[in-house]
């Protein structure tokens, strides 16, 4: 039994330090997401080490301090996302409904052929902006009388599981799809005008995400998230970033997107809110985001129901406040940070 806790621990552990290697290859990456289910597994090899061993060595004090070590590390990267941390959006506090603006972002799963649930989901919470990824020409038909009460829409339906679809009742400016990195991985970007008349910058990105039959590196996922991060970085926009990011909150990529664009993200402070899968209960990860810059406060955020994808569905609501800017704190980047952002972008685009 000791041998195969040893064997277990030895793997959690190197699971662990993998990721410590600034590497872009997906095998290293990866690594990335299971945090949670290596931290568990961790916890349980090492308590249950404690109880089998019968003659306690130098060795097995090692064995125990190296699995100490790798979950208090792991536990150190999820933290923040959780109620022991500070919130890094605020609750809202006077909210005007005039100038609120509320997204459903949903990566539908191209092959899924249930729209019923999506859409009864989006009757009930009834978004001003919903957002759906991997659209293909039959979404697009399932989803098109949201048009009569969402009638500003951008479309680029795609049948390679990156199809995008925009629907909102707020009217848009400025709607244009564009190939940041990758020539048929397509992102949208508006102009949203809020019922008061203040303008609000929208992105909506899904990159390609590290897997073997995907991409055999996170570069050009990356890349499309940063130039973004760029595009937004000292403006002082008014600005939110959404969409299935294939990545996860407490990921290197994430923390650089944040310090370069000042962007802050809800999920701090309040919970993991897993996305994906949907149909594997014990393996989940935060891959479906919206990042809001520091002048709004949050009115609503949360995971819906299951919807037959297998990614749930998300409904955030912010509120435009008039002090929120000067109260939050914004993610500020340093040089090398900088430096990083710019080497990836430039091993992606060149």
């Amino acid at each position: 039994m000791e041998a195969v806790l040893v064997g277990i621990g030895c793997l959690m552990i190197a699971a662990t330090a993998v990721p410590l290697a600034r590497a872009d290859a997906w095998w290293v990456r990866v690594f990335d997401f299971p945090r949670l289910q290596i931290a568990l597994i961790l916890l349980l090899t090492f308590v249950s080490y404690l109880l089998v061993r019968e003659d306690p060595s130098v060795g097995d004090n090692i064995f125990l301090g190296l699995l100490a070590l790798a979950l208090i590390y792991q536990a150190y990267r999820m933290a923040p996302y959780t109620p022991l941390y500070r919130k890094q959006v605020q609750m809202g506090r006077q909210a005007d409904p005039e100038n609120t603006i509320s997204l459903l972002i949903s990566n539908v799963q191209m092959t899924n052929r249930n729209a019923r649930v999506l859409r009864r989901l989006i009757g009930e919470h009834d978004p001003d902006i919903i957002l759906t990824v991997e659209t293909d020409a039959w979404w697009e038909h399932e989803l098109a009388d949201l048009e009569r009460t969402h009638p500003y829409v951008v479309r680029q339906v795609q049948d390679n599981t990156y199809g995008m679809l925009l629907h909102s009742r707020l009217a848009l400016r400025d709607a244009r799809v564009e190939f940041l990195v990758e020539k048929d991985v397509p992102s949208i970007h508006a102009f949203v005008r809020l019922r008061s008349g203040e303008e609000v910058e929208l992105h909506c990105l899904h990159p390609r995400p590290p897997a073997p039959q995907e991409s055999d590196r996170t570069t050009e996922r990356d890349a499309e998230l940063l130039i973004v991060a760029k595009q937004l970085k000292d403006k002082d926009a008014r600005a939110i970033v959404a969409g299935d990011l294939n990545d996860v909150a407490w990921s290197r990529t994430n923390s650089l997107f944040q310090s370069i664009s000042g962007m802050l993200d809800p999920r701090v402070g309040r919970g993991f809110f897993h996305t994906f899968n949907a149909n594997w209960p014990f393996i989940r990860f935060p891959l479906d985001h919206v990042f809001s810059s520091r002048h709004f406060r949050l009115i609503d955020f949360k995971r819906l129901p299951y919807c037959g994808s297998d990614h749930f569905p998300v409904f955030v609501k912010l509120a435009l406040e008039p002090d929120a800017q000067r109260e939050q704190e914004h993610p500020q980047a340093t040089a090398e940070e900088a430096q990083e952002a710019q080497e990836k972008i430039e091993a992606a685009t060149s």
